[in-house]
């Protein structure tokens, strides 16, 4: 059995089984890339819901394992060899889950480092602009009276939604017939945007063809479906 008591976080979330990876995050759009990758590979791991609306991410214990105070994060008792790996950051969790479990990202090399690309657009682009739509589409950005920053965010994501748009023209998934931790990156804020943050009329996607048939294969995956609920909120 693992030992993980240097953890200082396992203090706030004990482990119920220190043996299998953990798992510290909350169902957005970044936290269910990784609960969706583990859903999908079938690795055995343990969720714990970090409650970010009562700031939880700023405790000592959650800031032990990630010093930027974010969810996603990660602490797998059999990381690289054999000694207990503490991750962030959800590109990288991506990206290490697919490297331990052979799944999900191409070997080869070119396809690899394209499949990384639209990840790493996904974390320098969609998610940022996506988001920034949403708070000023939805919450408090809404009572601001210059249009002008949501309308900046609003460009900005039809554009990212017109580049996906084109990239699934003729695809089944970013990268092929295969899905990728691009598709698994991506999917959540997708759902976010038409879904939580109600931007679908906003940004046209119903004028959108490619995109929304990639979006309802994705949500049609079992493993998906189960992974954007996770972990459970209380």
């Amino acid at each position: 059995m693992a030992d993980l008591s240097t953890f200082p976080i396992t203090t706030r979330w004990p482990a119920a089984n220190p043996d299998i990876l953990q798992l510290y995050s909350t169902p957005t759009p970044n936290g269910v890339k990784v609960s969706i990758m583990l859903e999908e590979t079938g690795l055995a791991y343990e969720p714990h819901f970090i409650n970010i609306g009562q700031n939880e991410t700023w405790g000592p214990e959650f800031l032990s394992l990630n010093p930027n105070g974010k969810i996603p994060a990660i602490l797998d008792p059999h990381g690289p060899d054999g000694k207990p790996l503490a991750l962030f950051e959800s590109g990288a969790i991506l990206i290490y889950l697919a490297e331990k479990t052979g799944q999900f990202l191409p070997t080869d090399g070119a396809a690899r480092y394209e499949t990384i690309q639209w990840v790493m657009l996904q974390m320098g682009g969609i998610g940022p602009m996506f988001g920034q739509l949403g708070f000023f589409h939805k919450f408090a950005g809404k009572e601001y009276e210059d249009k002008r920053p949501r309308d900046r965010y609003l460009n900005e994501t039809k554009r990212l939604l017109g580049v996906l748009e084109t990239r699934l023209a003729g695809r089944e998934f970013i990268m092929g017939d295969e899905m990728t931790i691009a598709d698994i990156s991506i999917v959540g804020w997708i759902r976010a945007l038409i879904g939580f943050y109600e931007a679908g009329e906003l940004v046209g996607y119903d004028s959108l063809t490619a995109l929304p048939a990639w979006f309802d294969r994705m949500m049609a995956r079992p493993a998906v479906a189960r992974g954007v609920d996770i972990p459970a909120r209380p």
